[in-house]
């Protein structure tokens, strides 16, 4: 079930992305779309009977893999870099337009 709303929010994102004009509403599609692509990695990485790799009371037993955890730290840090980039853009494009929907930006930036 949690899989499924997770999917759900990538999925929501993905057609924000595709269907709204907006370039702030695409701006805040993408980071919903990049964090359901976050949770549904630790979804899947979060399964039962797995231990952290720290040593403590459990000697034997399948331990949780510390590598996927650095590969979500960096998931986040380089969409936190992306969205901040995509952010600049917009501030620019909206210095020489009135408006952020797409449709009235190729029409004053087309010959």
């Amino acid at each position: 079930m949690l899989e499924a709303c997770v999917l759900a929010t990538i999925f929501s994102g993905f057609f924000g992305i595709i269907l709204k004009k907006n370039l702030m509403m695409k701006i805040i599609s993408m980071d919903v779309m990049s964090t359901g692509a976050v949770a549904y990695y630790v979804v899947i990485a979060s399964r039962e009977g797995l231990f952290t790799p720290i040593l403590g009371s459990v000697q034997k037993g399948a331990y949780a893999d510390p590598v996927p955890q650095a590969v979500i730290l960096t998931a986040i840090v380089i969409g936190f870099s992306i969205q901040a980039l995509m952010l600049v853009g917009a501030m620019k494009l909206a210095r020489n337009n009135p408006t952020l929907e797409t449709n009235e930006i190729e029409k004053n930036n087309t010959p």
